[in-house]
């Protein structure tokens, strides 16, 4: 059985109205409902992280990973665990 890709949301949820790109994961509209379908694959997943990185630069790329990086340790986003320690 192989891993599962885990999803780039960083629950950072805000849509550009310019690029039509997320703030937090660079995503599409799109590109979100292709990640929530059960026959999405693990090979299209892979690319569309690549994919989304090269739309990032600056703070915006470097908090991502941060944030990305811990979601993969931990199985939260850096944004969703600062909310609920301010709870």
């Amino acid at each position: 059985m192989e891993n599962k890709v885990i999803s780039p949301c960083i629950s950072i949820c805000k849509t550009d109205p310019v690029t039509g790109y997320c703030y937090g994961c660079a995503r599409t509209n799109d590109e979100k409902i292709i990640w929530k379908n059960e026959n999405t694959t693990n090979e299209w997943k892979s690319k569309n992280l690549e994919e989304i990185a090269t739309r990032m630069k600056g703070w915006q790329l470097e908090t991502f990973k941060e944030s990305y990086k811990h979601k993969l340790n931990k199985g939260i986003s850096l944004f969703k665990k600062n909310l609920l320690e301010k709870k």
